[in-house]
């Protein structure tokens, strides 16, 4: 007979994979102990079962390196600590380019590792032979090879993370569901289960694919979406050497490992099948989906060029199971922002052996300091708006962004899907006027104009880029002239009540009790004196305030607001971004048009520096605010929707 479910505890984990056990043991490590973890089938049922486990160490910037190199450092004390041997073998990694491009940017990986300290060699297409002799190399540029980097067992990396979690206190569960997450006044405080209630003061979900829907149910968007993944592993290769780095071969989307004599290959294709659109069954545990060998077939006939002992060696298994991605393949982590004591970890885009480690620890303190423990933005799940947990958005993106992982990482690559989503008022005119659209958290604004005769897209360079010159004739008509940007997509919150001024002063650094019609440039500090935003805070009234922070901090700075009200409070914070499109009028000549188009004097005695006021243009009423970030005479132009086009 199962043990009886505990009514409360410190912290419940949905999901047993190895992001959740990784929680679990690094929250028992730090001496949170009474944790208790659910999984509804068997641990590492849903998709840490078939991984490849690659575990490697240099990532996009130095957090993320940090936290792989971490992962890896960690899989050898976890096996002294528990016994538990966790299949870690650290025989290295290389990544090879078949063109100067793409040899360009390992180069350049390359060296940010360095700064890191992190070992990496850069290597010749003959250093590259005779540390893999199974690869054709005759058309190589070259490649980079880091020899830290490994392979680990997924399943056993898990049962020890399990393993030293039950040591240090925590329990876990298997056939236990999850079917609610039990919210009240805002605040998660347990779940409901196929066996009853757990209350809890923390709560957090690491239910891969499952928990987008979880997130759903509980008003929380978790934009994630399932898509297959395929690998074959061929029968035993005789005289197969057991010491093979693993393989990366991005530029055919393919990777290559060594596992018990036998070689697994794997993709990341460039246009992938999203998975599970109607939902994912509860059931759906140690499962696989239909082969689609027609889907697979360009990865392995390039691939046996590559290595052409694959050309020969049979094949044992044709794999294909789901994994979950999100729109911008990072990982969703932390406190989510439309519920408090609720934290996630999931999303983990195929890297979350190789990332659970440093998950783990991360969540493990932010749960309990109850703030972000270190610079976190690329993966905090605030980033992420709430638009973008709609269905059809995630399948049309999730199809290009599992081809992203081993895609060129060009600097200002710009998503082909799911685009179009969020549009100012304005769109139609910048495009008559020749605007090139560069995406920001969902909204269409232009990235710059394209003259007429000059091609309309960007061409990606690791060198000066297809838009250098003309920006820079934009940039010249801004310092000499005037110019219009449409800063719709920038966040305004319309903050009201009389405690409003306390709460924004309380969360403010600097002193917004000023007379009406001032707009005070600011940031939000946190209680450590960190920086959470950088914004500006404008009076409108007695008892009125408009803020305006960035496109990208829409959810994470209302929560940051939101958090920061007492409940008592005469304050509410509202979201006005939709109806208050905005205009920035920027340049040496910006007062004269202004002048022009309202009929009022705007000198610097009636209209100095810092102040909004309204004016009329045209029929519309206008808010117009005297700041500017050009270096030159400007206005913000905020206009309701109604009016903005005329």
């Amino acid at each position: 007979m199962s043990e009886q479910l505990p009514a409360s505890v410190d912290v419940v984990i949905i999901g047993g994979g190895v992001i959740g056990c990784s929680i679990a043991y690094h929250l028992a490590k730090r001496g949170i102990t009474d944790v208790l973890v659910l999984e509804r089938q068997q641990l590492t049922s849903g998709t840490t079962w078939h991984a490849a486990g690659l575990i490697g160490q240099l990532r996009a910037s130095r957090q993320m390196t940090e936290l792989a190199k971490y992962t890896s450092e960690l899989l050898f004390r976890l096996e002294a600590e528990t016994g538990l041997s966790t299949g870690f073998k650290q025989n290295g990694s290389i990544s090879v380019a078949t063109n100067h491009e793409r040899f360009e940017e390992q180069r350049r990986g390359a060296s940010m590792a360095k700064s890191f300290g992190l070992e990496v060699d850069v290597l010749t297409p003959d250093e590259i032979a005779a540390r893999y002799p199974l690869l054709a190399t005759g058309d190589l540029v070259g490649g980079i090879f880091l020899p830290k980097d490994g392979q680990a067992d997924p399943t056993n990396v898990t049962m020890a993370y399990a393993k030293g979690a039950r040591q240090a206190g925590a329990r876990i569960r298997e056939g236990v569901a999850v079917t609610d997450i039990l919210v009240e006044q805002g605040r998660a405080v347990g779940v409901m289960t196929s066996e009853g209630p757990v209350r809890a003061g923390t709560t957090v979900i690491a239910a891969g694919m499952w928990s987008a829907e979880l997130g759903r149910k509980t008003g929380v968007s978790l934009p994630l979406h399932a898509a297959e993944h395929f690998y074959i592993v061929t029968e035993p290769i005789p005289d197969l050497p057991r010491d093979l780095p693993v393989l990366r071969v991005p530029d055919e989307s393919s990777y290559v490992k060594e596992d018990a004599g036998k070689l697994l290959l794997g993709a990341f294709e460039p246009e992938a099948k999203p998975w599970g659109m109607a939902g994912i069954p509860d059931d759906f545990a140690f499962a696989t989906l239909p082969d689609d060998l027609d889907h697979f077939e360009p990865i392995l006939e390039a691939a046996t060029r590559r290595v052409p002992i694959l050309a020969t060696a049979g094949i044992q298994t044709f794999f294909n199971g789901p994994e979950s991605f999100t729109p911008d393949d990072r990982y969703l982590l932390g406190e989510t922002a439309e519920v408090r004591d609720l934290f996630v970890a999931c999303g983990m885009n195929s890297i979350g052996i190789q990332s659970s480690g440093g998950v783990g620890l991360m969540l493990s303190q932010w749960i309990d300091q109850r703030h972000i423990p270190a610079d976190l933005l690329d993966v905090d799940v605030r980033r992420l708006q709430p638009f973008q947990s709609n269905r059809r958005y995630l399948r049309d993106r999730t199809s290009e962004t599992l081809g992203l992982l081993y895609a060129m990482h060009w600097p200002w690559r710009q998503y082909a899907t799911a685009r179009d989503v969020r549009r100012s008022p304005f769109h139609e005119r910048l495009l008559a006027q020749r605007a090139v659209m560069a995406e920001q958290s969902g909204w269409e604004r232009p990235g710059w104009f394209a003259p007429s005769g000059v091609e309309r897209a960007y061409r990606y360079s690791w060198g000066q880029q297809n838009w250098f010159e003309h920006t820079g004739a934009e940039c010249r008509r801004v310092r000499d002239a005037v110019a219009l940007f449409d800063q719709s997509c920038f966040t305004k919150y319309l903050v009201t009540g009389r405690n409003a001024l306390a709460v924004l002063n309380r969360v403010s650094a600097n002193q917004i009790d000023v007379p009406v019609g001032r707009v005070v440039y600011t940031q939000w500090l946190n209680e450590r004196g960190g920086i959470e935003a950088d914004l500006t805070v404008t009076r409108t009234g007695e008892t009125e305030f408009l803020v305006v922070t960035t496109a990208a901090g829409q959810a994470r700075d209302m929560a940051r607001l939101c958090a920061q009200i007492p409940d008592d409070a005469h304050c509410t914070a509202i979201d006005v971004t939709s109806g208050l499109p905005m205009l920035g009028l920027m340049g040496p000549n910006s007062r004269a048009l202004l002048e022009a188009v309202s009929g009022e004097s705007l000198d610097n005695d009636g209209f100095p520096f810092a102040t909004s006021r309204m004016l009329e243009v045209g029929y519309a009423p206008v808010r117009a605010s005297r700041i500017t970030y050009v270096g030159e005479l400007g206005w913000e132009l905020y206009i309701p929707a109604e009016f903005a086009l005329h």
